[in-house]
């Protein structure tokens, strides 16, 4: 096997976890009396613990400089709160209010609301390909939410306020620690992040009674925490070994496609096929950033987009 075809299938099988993941939580959510905020709990803290302690067997002094130095110490909070446990918690309430292939993609529109922000930050007008980017985005939502008829909608409100909230979060999931990352190790930025994220939930498991659940139950919540997390971040990040974040980014599109794929065939989701449609548009934005144009001013948030997303 060359190095990229093993890039490749790290990716891919990384990106396919993430989606299961999603898969997983909505049948938990629909068919169990668990709560989103007790599945989220025990992810981020699961992963977190593990994670970090990964993280300080093979570099403790980036775990000790994440803690001590004050402005690294900040900026982690904030990448906890508002990017780790946001969008963690925005993605699941999307999912249980309507399904995991609609959740995940309007997870997607993130890069329309990076560029938003960059061009506002720089005060600069976003390139050609950045305005189609938006143009297929939009149109891609219209469909999802509307399924093409207009005065209807194919998503609950609800539904859609979290959906595009988790879009926002995943976002600033993106943002918040691209200097973080430039400075400490990756599994110490993001296993902290969940743990802190974790440990903010904590009083749901502890006021909580642990929800009744199958033995089959407790696989599939081991599954979100050990194989849709930390399996996926690991082979997704080292995947990168191998072949470049553009290639890998591309090939995060096996995450949608393996929650729609499941949803569909094992939960009964149905999906018409303006929503089909308007999901691959929104997922086409993706392809169109992937593309090297010179004078990018978005290549740093490519590189860091996959590495940080759980």
């Amino acid at each position: 096997m060359t190095k990229r075809t093993r890039g490749l299938l790290l990716a891919g099988v990384g990106a396919s976890f993430w989606g299961g993941s999603g898969a997983a939580a909505q049948y938990l959510f629909h068919d169990t009396p668990m709560t989103t905020t007790w599945l989220v709990a025990v992810r981020l803290l699961g992963a977190g613990l593990v994670l970090t302690l990964v993280s300080w067997l093979k570099n403790p002094g980036a775990v000790k400089g994440l803690v001590t130095q004050r402005w690294a110490r900040w900026q982690l909070i904030a990448f906890a709160l508002f990017g780790t446990l946001n969008s963690q918690l925005t993605y699941f309430l999307a999912v249980r209010y309507s399904n995991a292939p609609t959740a995940t993609v309007i997870q997607y529109l993130q890069p329309v609301i990076i560029i938003a922000w960059v061009a506002l930050s720089t005060r600069k007008w976003p390139r050609r390909i950045d305005n189609l980017s938006v143009a297929f985005a939009v149109l891609g939502t219209f469909l999802l939410v509307t399924g093409g008829h207009l005065g209807t909608l194919t998503l609950t409100p609800l539904a859609l306020f979290w959906g595009l909230w988790c879009a926002l979060a995943a976002a600033l999931y993106t943002l918040l620690p691209v200097k973080l990352l430039q400075h400490f190790d990756t599994f110490a930025v993001c296993g902290l992040a969940m743990l802190l994220g974790g440990l903010v939930m904590l009083p749901e498991l502890l006021l909580r009674p642990v929800p009744h659940l199958s033995g089959g139950d407790w696989l599939l919540v081991a599954y979100v925490i050990f194989f849709g997390t930390m399996a996926a971040y690991t082979m997704f990040l080292g995947s990168l070994n191998f072949i470049n974040p553009t290639a890998a980014g591309i090939l995060g599109a096996f995450e949608p496609l393996i929650a729609t794929v499941l949803a569909v065939t094992l939960l009964g989701t149905h999906l018409s096929s303006a929503m089909v449609v308007g999901s691959l548009l929104i997922l086409a934005t993706t392809f169109l950033q992937a593309i090297p144009i010179k004078r990018n001013p978005f290549i740093k948030f490519r590189h860091h987009k996959r590495v940080v997303k759980f």
